[in-house]
């Protein structure tokens, strides 16, 4: 019996919510209609992929649709410029017409941004008290996190927390969420293949190091497979390692001196190029990741560039928000 099969013997059931621009669908989960009285546990548990919830009471509220980015956010403006803001554009330039609003994850972000530029970015909670006050009934959440790691807790948190104040709310998947099981859509890979588009010409003693944030939480096992998954590509001597998590740059310098690995390129595969790309990966100080490596022997190119800078990516988070938009748009049931 096939792994989905026997979640459907538990009463759960898969249904396809497709993408505007992605003939692939984007799973999503909810329980089977044979379930009549569904216990708070298995509605949990079917919580899972694009996430929807509509509110019966507020059923005859006039539909007013707004969409919500939520991302950590930066203090680095140059960067979210190329990064953050031009993601959300991207996102824009797909829903014309539609309200789309920043809303900045990280609040110690937002209080240095305020203070050092007077620019003021919403908590996503601040943002949803503005939209219900402006009467907006249906709300789309979309997520900029990379992993549905630690970050991608506090989406759902404000889900779960807000849901039931609108008519009908959706919350969308982080860029990496999927990983091709039981037939479903495979966004490591198309991750990395929109990342490899930045990966220099390599030669045989040429290795990329791509940085990535790491978690405490169990989703740091995604590292594990988006590793797997860029050695079944076939990309050679391409290495993920993690500021905060396993691995760590200790972790994969064994392999650099296996390889006979003389330069390295270092690489984030953040949103944005911002303290950990400038400092942690690149900085002048003795345990910047370049100095460490620098020390070891090797020749070092630093790529200073958020992954929201590359086109590719941004198309990707585009279809993300595709996502949870046709989900908030599909007939009500």
């Amino acid at each position: 019996m096939k792994k989905w099969e026997k979640l459907l013997a538990a009463g759960l059931f898969c249904t396809a919510v497709a993408g505007f621009y992605n003939p692939a669908a984007e799973a999503a989960y909810q329980l089977n209609p044979e379930v009549k009285n569904a216990t708070m546990a298995l509605k949990t548990a079917s919580e899972i992929g694009v996430l929807t919830n509509e509110n019966k009471d507020l059923a005859n509220l006039q539909n007013k649709d707004a969409i919500v980015v939520m991302t950590f956010g930066t203090t680095f403006k140059d960067t979210r410029m190329k990064t953050i803001d031009a993601t959300v554009n991207a996102i824009k330039a797909a829903h014309p017409g539609v309200k789309v609003v920043t809303a900045y994850t990280s609040h110690i972000i937002i209080d240095r941004v305020a203070k050092n530029e007077g620019i003021k970015f919403p908590t996503p909670e601040e943002a949803l008290d503005q939209l219900k006050a402006e009467g907006y009934s249906r709300v789309a959440l979309v997520s900029l996190d990379v992993i549905p790691g630690m970050e991608y807790n506090y989406d759902m948190g404000v889900y779960q927390n807000y849901k039931n104040q609108f008519k009908k709310m959706t919350l969308g998947t982080s860029l990496m969420y999927w990983q091709g099981q039981a037939e479903q859509p495979d966004d490591v890979t198309e991750t990395i293949k929109a990342l490899a588009t930045q990966f220099p010409k390599q030669g045989k003693h040429d290795a990329i190091l791509i940085m990535a944030h790491g978690t405490p939480q169990v989703s740091n096992a995604y590292y594990s497979v988006i590793q797997a998954k860029i050695d079944e590509l076939g990309y050679k001597n391409v290495y993920v390692y993690t500021v905060e998590g396993w691995p760590s740059l200790e972790t994969v310098m064994p392999k650099l001196k296996a390889n006979g690995i003389k330069n390295v390129t270092l690489m984030p595969m953040m949103m944005v190029a911002g303290d950990h790309a400038n400092n942690d990966m690149a900085g002048s100080d003795p345990d910047s990741h370049k100095s460490i490596l620098e020390k070891a022997g090797y020749t070092v190119t630093p790529y200073i560039h958020g992954i929201g800078e590359n086109k590719a990516v941004q198309a990707l988070y585009v279809e993300r928000a595709n996502d949870a938009w046709q989900a908030l748009e599909a007939p009500s049931k």
